[in-house]
């Protein structure tokens, strides 16, 4: 793993963002540039990090975990769906097949918890049984494993917006997908999830709940996009103090986001009002936490090294230019 003094050398290089003329057309996302042109896509996975529905500040080598990381995810996932990827030309890119977007994302969870308006605890903690179609006991606690996992689709909102957690009736009603195409996504979706909690156990990891987006290429086909399995896209904790925390009714040890996200929340910041200043030193550990997610997940040891990732990016995708 990375020294703390490599990871804080790297944060006067962190990638807020790009702007490549000649690359395609530009979508910028809250973590993601989107380049398109003729049928492919490049992603520069960027070392923005956003929580609550905001870019909150950038994390060294973020980017680069969360793409090295999908790349894992998509080849160990690709025999249950196929998936948009072409090459990963830079550590911080993947060139990617041109799809359409669906506008629904399937979240897959497999426990109780959560701590945003859109999370199921937070509705469970108000009364609410009938989650997006899926119908909870009472008497359950907060990050209990749920007898089977539960798909709560979400619609995925517009730059700065918030999603919304529907059910399948609910997606249907407003034709967002047609039938057939909701229950193969959520079929997907689910031997998805099933996989990666099967790989992360063998490293002593749970797979807390996780989310999956969708895109159509261009012979019709419905294909895995976006990302896979990541601490942006997913919740992991260690299974090993997992029971002992639940009967003490202690949170897990996380190795995710939600390190970034309890510091804004504990300085008063859950989306409204200003946004806190990030302090190099919890921007350090937050991308340490992200690096230790990786080797823990993957099993792999994370290979970066300090330096300009602009600069990096321009050699690695001129073929492109």
């Amino acid at each position: 793993m990375l020294t703390s003094e490599q990871i804080t050398a790297q944060i006067p290089y962190c990638l807020s963002g790009t702007d490549f003329q000649g690359l395609g057309e530009k979508y910028e996302g809250k973590v993601r540039d989107n380049y398109s042109k003729g049928g492919r896509r490049i992603i520069v996975v960027t070392d923005r990090l956003s929580a609550f529905d905001h870019v909150i500040t950038q994390i060294p080598f973020k980017g680069q975990v969360l793409n090295q990381m999908a790349k894992f995810w998509f080849e160990e996932t690709k025999d249950i769906m196929a998936n948009h990827v072409i090459e990963f030309p830079d550590p911080n890119v993947v060139t990617a097949k041109l799809c359409k977007a669906l506008p629904v994302e399937m979240v897959v969870r497999g426990y109780l918890t959560g701590v945003t308006s859109t999370s199921v605890w937070y509705h469970y903690e108000k009364g609410v049984r009938d989650f997006c179609g899926n119908k909870l006991p009472d008497g359950m606690v907060k990050n209990q494993k749920f007898e089977k996992p539960i798909i709560t689709p979400s619609t995925k909102a517009e730059h700065g917006g918030h999603d919304e957690s529907v059910s399948r009736e609910q997606i249907l009603e407003r034709g967002v997908l047609s039938a057939e195409q909701f229950d193969l996504m959520a079929e997907k979706a689910m031997k998805l999830y099933l996989r990666g909690v099967e790989i992360c156990a063998k490293q002593g990891i749970i797979l807390v709940d996780t989310k999956y987006e969708f895109g159509v290429d261009e012979n019709g086909e419905i294909i895995l996009i976006d990302e896979i399995h990541t601490p942006d896209s997913s919740r992991f904790w260690f299974a090993n103090e997992y029971d002992a925390r639940l009967r003490a009714g202690e949170e897990q040890k996380k190795i995710d986001k939600e390190y970034l996200r309890e510091w804004l929340a504990d300085r008063g910041f859950i989306g409204e009002g200003d946004i806190p200043k990030v302090p190099d030193d919890i921007r350090a550990e937050t991308a340490r936490r992200y690096i230790e997610a990786f080797e823990l997940i993957t099993g792999q040891t994370f290979m970066a090294e300090v330096g300009d990732v602009h600069e990096r990016l321009k050699k690695n995708l001129s073929k492109y230019f």
